[in-house]
């Protein structure tokens, strides 16, 4: 079994909404309570060190392998995860799936 790795990304200029705190006191841990039982093992937020990326924020979640992924995605959980991205951003979430080299 491989861990699978899915990165979502929040891509803007710095004058876009992006609430860091409610992001990682309120966000992350709905994403870790609604995809936890699906396989994820981990999150971690990053934010890049200069504001002048289009990148605003990253989040690595890591999976025990990518079936976890799609459950967690196909799950009734992720309606509840997907309506709470207004409440910190403007910006629409990116997904990104990595495979190991």
């Amino acid at each position: 079994m491989n861990e699978a790795v899915l990165y979502v990304i929040y891509r803007g200029t710095p004058a876009d909404r992006f609430d860091r705190a409610y992001y990682v006191e309120r966000h992350l841990p709905l994403v870790r309570n609604a995809f936890g039982a699906y396989g994820l093992v981990s999150l971690a937020a990053f934010y890049p060190a200069k504001d002048t990326s289009e990148t605003v924020a990253i989040c690595e979640c890591r999976f025990t392998d990518s079936a976890s992924i799609e459950v967690a995605f196909s799950s009734r959980e992720v309606a509840a995860v997907m309506a709470d991205v207004p409440r910190f951003t403007n910006l629409e979430p990116l997904r990104l799936r990595v495979l190991p080299l």
